[in-house]
């Protein structure tokens, strides 16, 4: 009787849920299939009959663009032309300049030149702007001007660029780069070590490992790792940097998804170099993804301690899938975990406010988690320190400083103003700083917060509808006040602010490298870390041992 209950019952049930999932993948095909003949008839019917010329590769990329900027802005689309661009992002190397530049207004700008590479060689400062590249005048190139800065090995490149208001012309001869993931290693004293990871590309684990392994022999009793501003890269190098601080056979990170095959657990699968070293890892909220994973991994698994603040909280696992035409579509595919089950992700891109921005989890909505030995740790997007340090904390100034360019761009007019200090440390006096806000309001740099962004809004819409010589009193009443409180937060702030155009002019003077040498001596940061190294106890403590 029981046989025949499940017979009748039972498998009737299972066969109507194949018939359910079938259905729906049929219905989901048959959706797809739809939407593609529709937009097929209508951009074949667009571009035959538009009044005038069209460009139906420009219509598609706008099109796929508007498309997936409806997800999350890590599901892209690659024409032909970008999926070379980013050999430089896995291997660290590739033939150009050596630099860092930015885009805008129709020119290349440098924001950092690379000790002893071409740029360097040719005499570039940051600051320099590039107004045109061989025949082409960037400010009628349309496609992107980085481009015209690659090619062979020798080959030299001719180049008009503006310095402090005079246009200037140079030649450069383009090298093969390489851009190191650890692009500093040191002693910070007799026995604690400092190591600088910047990326994770595919030379990372290895990179880091040389390090290690040479400070160790240095005699180095304690590590430093310094993740801040690192963007992330390659998982896998993520865990081998994790495996050279932990055992084999450790879980590090986990990968989950609505599509089976992209749930993975990913393990160490090596001998470490040092499971016992002590370790204190330092993230900020430009730490991200891959980096997230080594320190949310290692803290989880209570094997260092993490200090700074909260990281970005990039949780969200990418794959590239060729398509036709040798094209490409990177798209997001699962999640990041921690060992103790934590999300990485910070902003939930399927629900979205009323300004279409994705939300972020309430504080009072985290959950808790335990470590390996029992701490409680919680989730909420990014990793959250053991010990926070409230001068890595970013705010409204400090952010609107660094996007506007109100820092960098001071640090330029200091560097040509003071052209002769070598290397010697540059110190922001008083008079420095004030100065600089002097800097900020003759060039009138807009700090781009909330309520300026609204306000000028409103006096966009006042024009629009007449009515602005009725609303202009209040108007520049507010303004006013805005200002008032823009210059109160200047003064709040100083200290954290003098100390971010510190660094951006040591590395004007001294390179990248001279920026780590003096972190070693004078990082409040690093300092606070050598700190709770020394403190084998209180270290201990935190971690539960």
């Amino acid at each position: 009787m029981h046989s025949f209950f499940k017979k009748k019952f039972i498998l009737p049930v299972v066969a109507s849920g194949f018939l359910f999932v079938g259905v729906s993948f049929k219905n989901d095909f048959f959706e797809v299939a739809k939407q593609i003949e529709i937009f097929t008839t209508l951009f074949k019917e667009l571009n035959t009959n538009y009044v005038d010329e069209t460009n139906p590769g420009e219509l598609m990329d706008k099109a796929i663009g508007a498309m997936l900027s409806s997800l999350d802005p890590y599901t892209v689309y690659f024409n032909e032309q970008d999926v070379l661009k980013f050999k430089i992002n896995n291997t660290g190397e590739y033939t150009g300049i050596g630099a860092m530049i930015s885009r805008k207004d129709g020119k290349i700008m440098l924001r950092e030149v690379y000790k002893d590479f071409p740029a360097d060689k040719a005499g570039f400062k940051p600051g320099d702007v590039i107004i045109q590249i061989g025949d082409v005048v960037l400010a009628d190139f349309k496609e992107d001007a980085s481009e015209l800065l690659k090619g062979a090995k020798n080959a030299k490149i001719a180049v008009k660029y503006i310095r402090q208001g005079k246009t200037n012309s140079t030649e450069i001869v383009l090298d093969e780069v390489e851009i190191k993931s650890v692009p500093f290693f040191g002693k910070i004293d007799d026995k604690t070590g400092y190591i600088v990871l910047e990326h994770f590309n595919k030379k990372a684990s290895n990179e880091t490992r040389i390090a290690l392994e040479t400070l160790k022999k240095q005699g180095a009793e304690r590590i430093v790792l310094d993740l801040r501003g690192n963007p992330g890269g390659l998982l896998n190098e993520a865990i081998n940097i994790c495996n050279l601080f932990v055992a084999k056979d450790e879980i590090i990170v986990t990968t989950k998804s609505k599509i089976e095959k992209h749930n993975n657990v990913y393990k160490t699968t090596f001998d470490p170099v040092d499971t016992q070293i002590p370790l204190v890892i330092i993230v900020n909220g430009k730490s991200a993804s891959a980096s997230e994973i080594v320190s949310g991994a290692l803290q989880d698994l209570d094997r260092a301690v993490i200090m700074g603040s909260r990281s970005y909280g990039k949780g969200l696992v990418q794959k590239p899938i060729n398509l036709t035409y040798d094209t490409q579509l990177k798209v997001t595919i699962s999640r990041y975990y921690t060992p103790s089950g934590r999300c990485i992700q910070a902003l939930d891109y399927a629900h979205k406010d009323k300004n279409g921005a994705a939300i972020r989890t309430e504080e009072k909505n985290y959950n808790a988690f335990k470590t390996r030995k029992g701490r409680t740790v919680y989730d909420g997007g990014g990793i959250l320190p053991d010990v926070i340090i409230d001068e890595l904390t970013s705010n409204t100034i400090t952010n609107a400083l660094q996007q506007n360019d109100g820092i960098f761009n001071y640090a330029t007019k200091y560097y040509y103003k003071n052209p002769d200090l070598g290397s010697k440390i540059p110190t922001i006096t008083a008079t420095d700083y004030q100065d600089f806000k002097q800097f900020l309001k003759t060039d009138k740099y807009s700090f781009d917060t909330e309520t300026e962004v609204a306000l000028r809004k409103t006096l966009a819409v006042a024009k629009k509808e007449k009515i602005e010589a009725t609303i202009q009193n209040e108007y520049n009443q507010l303004l006013t006040a805005l200002q008032k409180s823009q210059e109160t937060l200047l003064d709040k702030n100083q200290d954290q602010i003098s100390k971010m155009i510190t660094d951006e002019l040591i590395k004007r003077y001294q390179y990248q490298e001279g920026l780590y040498q003096y972190y070693l001596t004078n990082s409040a940061e690093i300092k606070r870390a050598v700190t709770i190294l020394n403190d084998s106890e209180g270290y201990k403590k935190i971690l539960k041992q």
